[in-house]
């Protein structure tokens, strides 16, 4: 009797995970390869209604899995009602089209292909999308807001490369895509998200940016700051001592996540919901 109840016990166990987690493989024009996407769906997840959706994006070399190996996201889908979605930037797309149309046009797919594939697969409540990510995946959620805001209730970066000339990459897959790195090479201007950024497109949103001070992209996510603060827009930033490391993200990813359930509540986010980072 207790072998029947512990597998009876166990079987539920896994029939809700292979509810609350699926993936998504999306034959795409744009990539001309597949993208995989890891969805988390919240326990109380039921057809009919509609759930507040967060897309985390990873950083250089990573993939959809990066994200569940530094966060319990099944753990925070359940606990905000958030459905989550990890797309896979195919290690260094950075998440925007590639000047050449023959190059990988990953910004055109996220509209295209991934979020229309995204909103048949879950019943996402189109009004409380969010976009977040670390390093890569910061610039490029800020990049993918800035360029779509109409699609988001609101955006954040980790550590994020919110300057592309300050990334460690500038002379490797950032030039593959953008060219040669040069002072001349306005490609890296253009790209970058601080370059993008105007209280216009923001709409009166609130953003959530952060960055460890012994980053070294702390510098360039200074200067989004006080960018943002010279346009008077709406922005939570925060600065602890960190590296720009796993260990950092995995803490302050659930401060972007206090935030977006605070603007899903329709209350004023503030730095409450920055908790330190531990050692």
């Amino acid at each position: 009797m207790k072998k029947l109840l512990l597998y009876l016990f166990l079987f539920i166990q896994l029939s809700n995970c292979a509810h609350a987690q699926e993936l998504m493989v999306i034959k795409s024009a744009y990539l001309h390869v597949n993208d995989t996407v890891r969805l988390y769906k919240p326990k109380q997840y039921a057809h009919g209604q509609t759930y507040p959706t967060v897309i985390l994006l990873h950083g250089h070399g990573g993939n959809y899995k990066a994200w569940g190996y530094l966060a319990n996201l099944q753990n925070l889908a359940d606990e905000y009602g958030f459905i989550i979605a990890c797309p896979d930037g195919l290690r260094s797309s950075w998440f925007m089209n590639a000047p050449d149309k023959n190059g990988m046009q990953w910004e055109s797919f996220f509209i295209n292909e991934f979020f229309p594939e995204l909103k048949r697969k879950a019943s996402v409540d189109t009004g409380k999308v969010f976009i977040t990510g670390n390093s890569m995946g910061g610039h490029g959620a800020m990049w993918l807001f800035l360029r779509h805001p109409n699609l988001f209730l609101s955006a954040g970066s980790t550590s994020g490369v919110l300057n592309l000339r300050y990334s460690s990459y500038k002379n490797k897959s950032l030039s593959e895509i953008l060219g040669a790195y040069a002072e001349n090479n306005k490609q890296f201007d253009e790209y970058s998200s601080i370059n993008q950024l105007t209280a216009e497109k923001v709409g009166g949103k609130y953003l959530i940016f952060d960055c460890g001070t012994e980053d070294y992209l702390y510098p360039a996510n200074k200067k989004f700051r006080e960018r943002c603060d010279s346009l008077k827009i709406k922005a939570l930033f925060s600065a602890q001592p960190g590296r720009h490391q796993p260990n950092y993200w995995k803490y302050t990813i659930l401060n972007h996540f206090r935030f977006f359930s605070a603007l899903v509540k329709k209350e004023l986010p503030d730095q409450d919901y920055v908790k330190p980072v531990k050692p």
